[in-house]
């Protein structure tokens, strides 16, 4: 795994990035990203529930799992980034779904939540950059209530070996350009989530064979609250 970026850098490339960041993700993969999304919040989400989209960014998520809340749900859209959440926010308001969520800006690796307090967590390509990403994975199974859901999408490796070589070199091209890698490379998160006593609802592998995305979901079991974390 390549080393990840500073938080403070992630933070002013996605500054940066804001305004153009769903037409840079959804071109450079070949829009099999919006997918990873439709699945997951189709899954995970259901009325009524109180929902953290983590590292929301510009809101294609986390607006998603607002319509489907309805009314008596609420999601909670927290990044990293600001000016990220501002242009969510401007969805938002044209969407008229501003009475369904709140933005909050945030740390991944510290989530400013009590434990167990959210009925499903979603994380879609938030995860790629973090420094720490099984860090961030735990945190979301932490804030999540038992018997609850956490929905993640991030970038994994071709599992062909002449592909996986390929996409290697290329990566390793394009990190020189952190504007156009967006910090994100290749994890692995789903085997700590396992470790703390999650299970595997749904496995999946979309996407273009060179860049391909691993979208999952964990339900957190029922006495999930005596199960170790960290």
């Amino acid at each position: 795994m390549k080393e990840a970026l500073s938080t403070p850098k992630l933070k002013t490339i996605y500054h940066r990035v804001a305004r153009r960041y769903d037409f840079q993700h959804a071109c450079f993969t070949a829009a099999s990203d919006q997918r990873g999304r439709h699945l997951l919040v189709e899954k995970v989400v259901t009325e009524g529930d109180n929902v953290l989209d983590c590292g929301a960014g510009t809101g294609r998520t986390g607006l998603m799992a607002a319509r489907k809340v309805g009314t008596r749900g609420k999601v909670i859209l927290l990044d990293l980034s600001n000016r990220m959440l501002a242009v969510a926010k401007e969805k938002a308001i044209t969407a008229d779904l501003l009475d369904r969520v709140e933005f909050l800006s945030g740390d991944m690796h510290h989530l400013p939540f009590q434990d167990h307090c959210f009925d499903a967590a979603l994380s879609t390509y938030s995860l790629c950059p973090l420094r720490d990403p099984r860090c961030g994975a735990l945190e979301l199974y932490r804030v999540v209530r038992p018997g609850g859901r956490i929905g993640v999408a991030h970038s994994a490796e071709p599992q062909n070996v002449v592909l996986r070589w390929l996409a290697r070199q290329i990566e390793t091209l394009v990190w020189r350009f952190p504007l156009i890698s967006l910090g994100c490379r290749p994890v692995s998160v789903l085997p700590v989530l396992e470790q703390a006593g999650g299970k595997i609802v749904f496995r999946k592998h979309i996407g273009m064979p060179l860049w391909p995305f691993i979208v999952f979901i964990i339900e957190k079991p029922e006495g999930g609250e005596n199960l170790r974390t960290a």
